[in-house]
């Protein structure tokens, strides 16, 4: 394998984590597309949902970047 279980195990853990970020962005439309609906700037969408997907991406960089064990070669 090119990475340990540990990097593979960071990866799958960087990829919820986007996902959720991505989740928690979603939704705050209008219901006719006309009228304005101020949800779509609350502090979860602008704030927490940049934050979990930035913390996911930078995640994978780490699993990327780091050694796998010296045991897990053998």
């Amino acid at each position: 394998m090119l990475y340990g279980k540990k990097n593979y195990f960071i990866m799958g853990l960087s990829v919820l984590l986007i996902i959720l970020g991505f989740i928690l962005m979603s939704g705050g439309r209008s219901v006719d597309g006309i009228t304005y609906n101020p949800e779509i700037f609350s502090a979860r969408r602008i704030v927490v949902a940049p934050i979990v997907c930035l913390s996911g991406f930078f995640l994978m960089i780490y699993a990327i970047l780091v050694n796998p064990d010296k045991k897990e070669k053998k």
